[in-house]
């Protein structure tokens, strides 16, 4: 009966979130049929999600939210600066990010958002999930790239999806 009521609470109130500025609206129909459409994804979704995700630390997820739309701002910046300047200064490399994370939920959020930063790629994810390759437009060094994301996004994972 409570997955009827609400199968994913913090899903629900995010693609009703993203509904409403897909349609560019805050009218009451649009904010209805948000939620609606927040309801019932997950409720028709529900027996595709392998586990119930579990949030230790919800506050550290916000927190992480914001500094991934930071590093996307500055990213973009980069990006935009390195096309401006020309192809030389561009130094693509694939680098090795080894993983602490082991969680379904954490791997695909630390892909994605590596994903969703400009600049980076998450490419391949080893079989035994330990490892994850990323390509990085412009990799000056790349022990530098995997303290970064292991600082500023696996880090923030951690202590949100794994269990203790």
């Amino acid at each position: 009966m409570k997955h009827w009521l609400l199968p994913h609470p913090i899903l629900t109130p995010t693609l009703a979130i993203i509904w409403v500025l897909l349609v560019n609206s805050l009218s009451p129909g649009a904010i209805i049929l948000g939620l609606l459409l927040g309801w019932a994804i997950p409720l028709f979704t529900l027996r595709f999600w392998p586990d119930q995700v579990r949030l230790r630390k919800p506050l550290t997820l916000l927190r992480f939210i914001l500094v991934v739309l930071y590093d996307i701002l500055v990213a973009n910046l980069a990006v935009a600066w390195l096309i401006l300047r020309g192809p030389r200064h561009i130094e693509p490399a694939f680098v090795v990010v080894p993983l602490s994370l082991t969680t379904d939920i954490g791997i695909s959020f630390l892909a994605n958002t590596i994903s969703l930063t400009p600049g980076t790629v998450s490419s391949w994810l080893s079989p035994d999930r330990r490892s994850l390759v990323v390509q990085g437009i412009s990799v000056q060094d790349p022990d530098d790239l995997v303290k970064t994301i292991k600082r500023r996004y696996e880090a923030p994972l951690l202590e949100v999806f794994e269990p203790c």
